[in-house]
């Protein structure tokens, strides 16, 4: 199944000029064909092309609906990108396939990448959504101070996932038991400062660890995601 992004498909009835361009010159549709179009807000269109001309594309929507994400928490996986951006880019593919509601690149004391230009991570999140997919495209946020970010969050599990051993961590896979809405924070890969560590602990998070194993800032974010959606299902 092939599906096409348009974000405003419902009050324009037409599509990007990219996503026009693959559907008409490349997979060759035309005029009378029917496509599927999601609007990265959890709907789905069935559509019939009514103007073939890529600049213009034109659909008429024959079926319209609405498809929730298939897991119920809504989830915000915080992180400090790394300095290589090719680790950021897989990571926000796969915590996109895997299900997430929000990425939050943290800028924190020991970060590895000071900016971050997201326009990228987003067109990455909308190929794994339609590959996977889904109709709900996660937020992509912009580079967030770390204390910007604690004091603001208001999920109702929050967890920080840390290496230092000085401060007494939880396992993550115990620590959780389910919630409407939950965030987890790692680190960069010389992990958080441990003013951040105590200032994220005095806002209410949870301090965890995610196991005995060593994992780079990706695999850990991953990591702690699916984390939740395994928890969830064995709860559900």
């Amino acid at each position: 199944m092939i599906q096409f992004y348009a974000p405003d498909i419902a009050e324009t009835l037409s599509l990007p000029e990219d996503e026009a361009k693959h559907c008409l010159r490349v997979l060759r549709h035309k005029c009378g064909d029917e496509i599927e179009v999601i609007d990265g807000k959890g709907y789905r269109y069935q559509c019939r092309i009514v103007n073939d001309n890529p600049r213009k594309m034109e659909v008429e929507i024959i079926e319209t609906v609405r498809e929730n994400p298939a897991w119920d928490t809504f989830i915000t996986i915080a992180v400090a990108p790394t300095k290589n951006m090719d680790r950021m880019e897989w990571l926000v593919e796969k915590l996109t396939e895997i299900g997430v509601n929000r990425f939050v690149p943290l800028l924190c004391r020991h970060s590895e990448r000071k900016e971050l230009k997201i326009d990228r991570l987003q067109r990455i999140a909308v190929s794994a959504m339609k590959q996977s997919l889904k109709a709900t495209l996660p937020e992509i946020m912009p580079m967030t101070p770390f204390a910007d970010f604690i004091s603001n969050d208001d999920s109702e599990a929050k967890f920080i996932a840390y290496c230092d051993p000085t401060i007494p961590r939880k396992l993550l896979a115990k620590e959780y038991s389910g919630a409407k809405s939950v965030t987890i924070l790692i680190g960069p890969e010389g992990d958080f400062d441990i003013e951040e560590i105590k200032s994220a602990l005095a806002k209410g998070m949870v301090p965890v660890t995610l196991g005995d194993n060593r994992l780079r800032t990706e695999t850990a974010a991953l990591t702690a995601c699916d984390t939740i959606h395994i928890l969830n299902q064995l709860h559900s």
